[in-house]
């Protein structure tokens, strides 16, 4: 019995994945990778240290931190790594797991530090990379452990700066809505000025092609009423200067086309006056009449 429980110390099977070290007689001898191995009985030989070359995860715990405006501020992250050397991480450091975790709180506490606290919730990425590098500057070429990523879980500010954030939220949106509000009532009175000052131009425009168009009408009017009236007066004055032109008597009055002329600008006036006189006597009311005497026209009333 004694000797099968001596052959089966013997022999060491290693899982793929994993490493073990041998050491003979306290010093180190060898390193072991998967399959089945043949060791000497102990005190002779025996394993060091097994450790898994597959990448695993290091929970880093929420610890507290300080920002660089003395913001407390709880922060925790999680390692990605995996042992590349297992000799020096077994024998360049006393406990790899608890040096690489202590050595991530350290360096996150002194990245946090380097921010605000509004700085901090925007710069996780920066955060993750300043921890990568400098973890892998020690782990990978001291520990022979390669550090692959570093990601930070959560940021939680203390309940006092977070009630503050809320307020501050809070009234960052209220003055955004005023600001939005003000905006669009500053554009519908904009867009109302717009639409008035455009309404009074089309007004105006309207208004003096109004009175363009009445101005030409009324020229367009004044010419016809001159025209009729020149016709008029060439006409009656050569009906005046054909029967004065035929009387003896008549002759020695007017003999001139300018005398005729008068004559019928003497004619239109009286028309135009006895004209004026009907209508003032269509009107109701009491009326006085004024009507011209034999003494007042040149021509006489058999004439006219």
């Amino acid at each position: 019995v004694i000797i099968c429980l001596t052959a089966a110390s013997c022999i060491k099977v290693i899982s793929t994945g994993n490493e073990c070290l041998i050491e003979r007689l306290g010093k180190y001898n060898r390193r072991l990778g998967a399959g089945i191995h043949l060791l000497l009985p102990r005190p002779i030989e025996r394993v060091s240290f097994e450790v898994s070359t597959r990448e695993k995860v290091l929970d880093v715990p929420p610890q507290q931190c300080y920002t660089r405006d003395n913001a407390p501020i709880k922060a925790d992250a999680v390692v990605f790594l995996r042992v590349i050397n297992a000799v020096k991480a077994r024998y360049e450091v006393d406990n790899v797991w608890s040096a690489i975790l202590n050595l991530c709180l350290t360096q996150l506490r002194e990245e946090v530090g380097k921010l605000t606290l509004d700085e901090t919730f925007s710069s996780r990425d920066l955060i993750n990379r300043s921890l990568l590098d400098v973890l892998n500057k020690v782990c990978q070429a001291g520990w022979g452990v390669e550090i692959t990523r570093v990601e930070l879980q959560s940021l939680e500010p203390s309940p006092d700066i977070l009630a503050a954030m809320e307020l501050q939220m809070a009234a960052e949106r209220k003055k955004r809505a005023s600001v939005l509000k003000s905006e669009g009532e500053r554009t519908t009175l904009i867009n109302q000025a717009e639409g008035n000052a455009k309404a009074l131009l089309a007004d105006a425009q309207a208004k003096s092609q109004s009175i363009v168009m009445e101005a030409r009408a009324m020229a367009e009017k004044m010419t016809l009423e001159a025209q009729a009236v020149q016709s008029s007066i060439q006409t009656i004055s050569q009906s005046i200067a054909a029967n004065n032109g035929s009387s003896p008597a008549a002759k020695n009055a007017l003999t001139t086309n300018k005398e005729a002329v008068d004559a019928a600008l003497q004619f239109l006036i009286l028309s135009r006056y006895m004209e004026t006189q009907a209508k003032f006597a269509s009107a109701d009311g009491t009326k006085v009449l004024m009507f011209p005497t034999k003494d007042s026209l040149p021509l006489t009333y058999e004439g006219l």
